[in-house]
């Protein structure tokens, strides 16, 4: 299958299906020296798992990892990382009636389209179990920017209709849906109990922020920066929009009122004096915050009845089940986090190459 790899340096490929025996990954460019555990790794798996709440998924997976490969007394040898998550608590008997039919707003159809065979178990590979390898992946390279000063912290902005109003990043982690506004938080859980009780399901957006991001990573025609963004994001299942800066608003807006003015600081840097662009000029970084958003659909799985067809081209209703989220906005907020990561990381290294200087910084010939 084509298509399971992303990256040009910090590259990684996935593997695995949902109700498989595990999923992982095999990440390579990764440089040698950079101190990495399996603890680094699991922090990050542990913010995606299902099973923590009510608004979750009820499959019980401890999600651990094992590093196979790639690393040598708690540091990376720069050869490729490999890793692996067992799944441990498949109900493929759940998903028998659906090798049947093709689940609105699924991949069921197109996968069928496409390989004329589908692994219908819970979607076998186009299931969001895949971003598990994503998840061990993003780690390392959020590991590796840390080590740059940059940071990448992304949260719940809004499910349905109820957008936070206030930021108070200490509350992300307080509540279930990852929203660093505890009243608006509130909200949407209401919303959400509503929709189940309906059995439906609600979408969402998470929105990511970059700091300290430096000028000139990215490129100006097809390897853009943002645009690199955009394709990451929208490889998430259920992602269906992604906005960079402020979006589809500059739409409305002027050439004026959309500027960001450049400004020179008493010590001698530049900065801008607002960041409608989202920290991205020209498809390279600017040095200011870089912020993306993702906007996630609602959960097609819903156990209301649908309208569908079946394999023999029937018309028929169904009620799906099985265990399911109503809403993955805010198990993919680590996704999303992970998956802008992995396109920095990469940046940063393909950037490396773009002047002589860093290249006779790297090999030392300017000293002899």
């Amino acid at each position: 299958m084509a298509g399971s790899s992303f990256g040009t340096i910090f590259r990684l490929t996935t593997w695995g299906e949902s109700h498989g025996k595990g999923v992982g990954v095999v990440v390579d460019g990764v440089p040698a020296g950079l101190s990495l555990s399996e603890e680094d790794i699991q922090v990050y798996l542990d913010r995606r798992k299902p099973g923590q709440n009510r608004f979750t998924t009820k499959r019980k997976e401890s999600d651990t990892v094992q590093i196979l490969s790639g690393t040598f007394e708690g540091k990376t040898t720069g050869t490729p990382i490999s890793m692996v998550v067992w799944n441990e608590d498949q109900h493929s008997k759940d998903y028998s009636d659906i090798a049947s039919y093709y689940r609105p707003g699924h991949a069921d159809y197109t996968f069928d389209a496409k390989y004329g065979f589908r692994d219908y178990r819970g979607g076998g590979r186009s299931s969001g179990r895949e971003t598990i390898a994503r998840v061990a992946a993003g780690a390392i390279a959020l590991k590796m920017l840390s080590e740059l000063g940059i940071t990448v912290s992304a949260y719940t902005r809004s499910i349905g209709d109820v957008e936070i109003q206030s930021f108070d990043a200490a509350e992300i982690a307080n509540n279930a849906l990852n929203m660093p506004d505890a009243e608006a938080a509130e909200k949407a859980s209401g919303l959400l109990t509503k929709a189940m009780a309906e059995k439906n399901s609600v979408g969402g957006v998470v929105e990511c922020v970059v700091h300290h991001m430096p000028a000139g990573v990215g490129d100006p025609v097809f390897e853009k920066l943002d645009a690199n963004l955009a394709k990451a994001l929208v490889s998430i299942g259920a992602v269906k929009g992604v906005e960079i800066g402020d979006g589809f608003s500059v739409c409305t807006a002027t050439g004026l009122t959309n500027n960001d003015a450049f400004h020179v600081n008493a010590d001698g840097s530049i900065v801008k004096l607002t960041n409608h662009a989202g920290g991205i000029l020209g498809g390279i970084s600017d040095g200011s915050d870089i912020v993306v958003r993702a906007g996630f659909k609602p959960t097609p799985s819903v156990a209301a009845s649908q309208q569908t067809i079946n394999k023999d081209g029937e018309n028929i209703a169904i009620e799906i089940k099985g265990r399911h989220d109503p809403i993955v906005v805010a198990r993919a907020v680590v996704v999303v986090e992970c998956m802008t990561a992995l396109v920095l990381a990469d940046a940063l290294l393909v950037g490396m190459s773009a002047k002589l200087d860093n290249v006779k910084k790297v090999w030392a010939l300017d000293e002899k």
